[in-house]
């Protein structure tokens, strides 16, 4: 493997690191595990095939291992089922959005594929090799992604929520 491949390839991993982590530790600590594996697995990468794609596959899969390793060890609770039990202060209408921290409360899945095609620029088909799922469902992921995180940046609460709530339909007894 060629040291200039890799190493141009390195923005582009702490950029999908970082996204993918939400913390800039994490992201360097994965990095470096996925530069560990390459160089330990080089001779799996087949020379003339896309090196950037097989290393964001590596990386995929490392975050989705130690994901599962840390759900195991820390029997944790998503933030999304306990979201009605926490309480903060309203924000003001002023404050600035918070892309990161609406982009950490899009579900991983679309969340991997939202960054690997909008931030990185990766193709579909390209985005489906890394995450080994077929291109339909990378669409499919895409689409619900780009719909949750509008509505996550428009305040947090799902556009048919907000039309059940402006809407107040009368209700008539039919016999």
């Amino acid at each position: 493997m060629n040291r200039t491949l890799l190493v141009e390839q390195l923005p582009g991993l702490r950029r999908y690191a970082r996204a993918l982590t939400g913390d800039a530790w994490a992201a360097d600590d994965l990095v470096q595990d996925t530069l560990e594996r390459a160089c330990a697995k080089w001779q799996l990468w087949v020379v003339g095939s896309d090196l950037r794609a097989w290393l964001f596959t590596l990386m995929h899969n490392i975050y989705l291992n130690q994901r599962r390793a840390a759900k195991v060890a820390l029997n944790s609770v998503s933030i999304d089922d306990v979201e009605a039990e926490l309480h903060a202060t309203a924000p003001a209408s002023d404050d600035p959005l918070d892309l990161s921290r609406c982009l950490q409360r899009l579900p991983a899945d679309q969340r991997a594929v939202l960054l690997l095609v909008a931030l990185e620029d990766m193709s579909y088909e390209d985005a489906a090799k890394v995450l080994s799922i077929p291109m339909g469902t990378v669409m499919s992921r895409l689409s619900r992604a780009r719909s949750r995180l509008r509505e996550l940046m428009a305040g947090g609460q799902p556009t048919s929520q907000r039309a059940v709530e402006t809407q107040t339909p009368a209700l008539r007894r039919m016999k």
